[in-house]
């Protein structure tokens, strides 16, 4: 075998089990929301369906932006495990380009940075993130529909999940994030 397909076979089986998208092709690059405001964007959001990933294992996943200087976001990450543990994690979002205040990279423990393109938001009742790394042949993609509620319009996520289909991601690979207010109490007090 060439060092290139040992590459993207190891790559394969790494991310296979890893639970992520791994898709054959370069990157889609889809418009993002226009003139973001950031200001706007920070405070507390539910996760109501995404891309699977090797990062995230639970349930009641919520994301709080806190706006720490111009283009920098802090983000706390938290979910409830299967075996009733919180599990929360800290990093930090930067804009790239100030030009386009809405592709973000986001790292979290000295991780490398990850794309977090906010492709659609009202920023009071729902968002839209996608991210998309190219390896070789083969790109990893990552997407949330983040709402302000636990819950959100059967016609909202049919937009967005429209917005997705449109740039070529598999919306039939999202699963959707419990979200029920008794399941979730450990994670919303």
């Amino acid at each position: 075998m060439k060092p290139a397909q040992v590459f993207a076979l190891t790559l394969l089986s790494v991310v296979a089990i890893g639970a992520q998208v791994l898709r054959l092709g370069k990157c889609p690059q889809p418009a993002v929301q226009a003139n973001f405001d950031a200001n706007r964007y920070i405070g507390k959001w539910y996760e109501i369906h995404k891309l699977p990933t090797s990062f995230q294992k639970g349930q009641c996943a919520t994301a709080n932006y806190t706006l720490l200087s111009p283009g920098v976001i802090e983000v706390l990450n938290t979910e409830l495990l299967d075996n009733g543990t919180v599990n929360a994690i800290v990093g930090s979002a930067k804009v790239k380009d100030p030009a386009e205040p809405s592709k973000l990279e986001v790292s979290f423990n000295n991780s490398p940075p990850g794309p977090y393109w906010v492709l659609s938001t009202d920023y009071d009742g729902h968002s839209l993130v996608y991210g998309c790394t190219d390896y070789g042949l083969f790109r990893v993609e990552l997407s949330w529909i983040l709402s302000r509620k636990p819950t959100l319009s059967k016609d909202t996520l049919e937009k967005l999940q429209g917005i997705l289909y449109s740039v070529g991601v598999s919306v039939e690979n999202m699963v959707p994030t419990n979200q029920d207010e008794t399941y979730c109490s450990p994670v919303n007090q």
